[in-house]
């Protein structure tokens, strides 16, 4: 007999909540934001309106499905599975979040504040949950691609939005930089990282780059399997070269780099704490992840 499905809530706790948590008291933390010019009904506001988000999709799910919920802090440690339906209630960058732990679960973004949030990745109200989860199976989804960077120890690590390597204090990095399949050219490189991105990511920081850059490469679509890299502030010098400096890899292509450096790291979608360790020698392959993210439209 097939399980039911399982409706995961991820969410995460909300600024309200890390204020009183810091500050002891709400009257605290009112006091606190206070004396720097601000209110703390502005920030209530927003944790009410996500706790009631919270208790409108968790109304909604069907009554003969399981639930569980998940805080993003604890996602690392919890156990997904293959019947899940993972409803994600907040922003879009806790979908980036949730998406490395995933694999082929279909996700539904509820959006808790609309207008402030861009909604790329959330794109519901959180009144339109129970439609969505009553016919999850049937509505389309939209497959985004996802980027990877696996080290020759095996070492993995999975992003939605876009991965970055480099010096964990974003310092000078020293490395080897080479294109596979491109005839074995490589150069040695100083620079302060290097970031590949998805289509997802190119409405972040990868976006942020490209402008900055003013290149005629076109940013990829979220579905579309192409990223494309950047090399952020390398450095001329007799020994480091600057040539490499940005591209694209289509879905079978990938960037190669060995590390110079005593320690790089490779990190994911803005999470440092979860990142890759290099060190010098080693060589770590970047490229577009075979996993897609299954986002609900």
């Amino acid at each position: 007999m097939s399980l039911a499905p399982r409706a995961v809530l991820v969410h995460r706790i909300t600024e309200y909540e890390e204020l009183v948590a810091h500050h002891g008291t709400h009257g605290q933390a009112a006091f606190f934001l206070s004396s720097r010019g601000r209110s703390i009904e502005e920030v209530a506001e927003r944790h009410r309106r996500t706790r009631r988000a919270l208790a409108e999709v968790t109304s909604a799910v069907p009554l003969t499905w399981r639930q569980a919920r998940v805080e993003r802090s604890d996602l690392d440690r919890f156990l997904f599975a293959p019947e899940d339906v993972v409803v994600v209630v907040g922003q879009d960058g806790l979908v980036a979040n949730v998406a490395k732990y995933l694999d082929g679960q279909p996700v539904v973004g509820i959006d808790t504040d609309p207008g402030r949030n861009p909604g790329v990745l959330v794109r519901h109200r959180p009144e339109q949950a129970a439609v969505l989860l009553a016919s999850v199976v049937a509505t389309g989804v939209d497959e985004l691609t996802m980027v990877e960077a696996v080290a020759d120890d095996t070492q993995r690590l999975v992003a939605l939005n876009e991965i970055y390597l480099g010096t964990a204090g974003h310092q000078t990095a020293r490395y080897r930089l080479g294109l596979e399949n491109d005839g074995g050219v490589v150069e040695a490189q100083a620079s302060s990282g290097v970031l590949v991105g998805t289509g997802t990511g190119a409405t972040g920081w990868l976006r942020s780059l490209w402008q900055e850059r003013g290149t005629r490469l076109p940013l990829p679509s979220p579905t579309e399997d192409r990223l494309l890299w950047f090399v952020r502030e390398a450095w001329p010098s007799p020994a480091t070269g600057t040539s490499l400096v940005a591209g694209e890899l289509t879905a079978s292509a990938a960037l190669t780099l060995t590390v110079e450096s005593d320690r790089l790291i490779a990190f994911g979608d803005g999470i440092e704490t979860d990142a890759l360790e290099l060190t010098w020698g080693q060589t770590v392959r970047v490229g577009a992840c075979a996993r897609r993210l299954r986002l609900v439209g």
